[in-house]
């Protein structure tokens, strides 16, 4: 995550990740909010960066990018699951 610790990304990996739970209406469980909320931080800030050149700085734009990141991860593992 840009210029955030370890620790700082949990945070607000965890958080992100758990505001999706809630938008999408998924049942996840607490480690995999965060591992979603930092992996859609991570996947999400890739694709801006090699898109747009840039990315969302600081707590919330992360906040903002690791939510977005994690309902894309969300739908998507809801896409598998269906057609398995």
């Amino acid at each position: 995550m840009t210029g955030l610790g370890w620790i700082a990304a949990i945070i607000i990996g965890g958080i992100a990740g758990w505001l999706a739970e809630q938008f999408m209406k998924s049942n996840m469980g607490i480690l995999m909010n965060i591992i979603l909320g930092i992996a859609g931080a991570v996947i999400l800030n890739f694709i801006l960066v090699a898109l747009v050149g840039a990315t969302l700085g600081g707590w919330i734009g992360q906040l903002v990018v690791g939510f977005i990141g994690a309902c894309i991860l969300i739908a998507i593992a809801r896409m598998f699951r269906r057609t398995a």
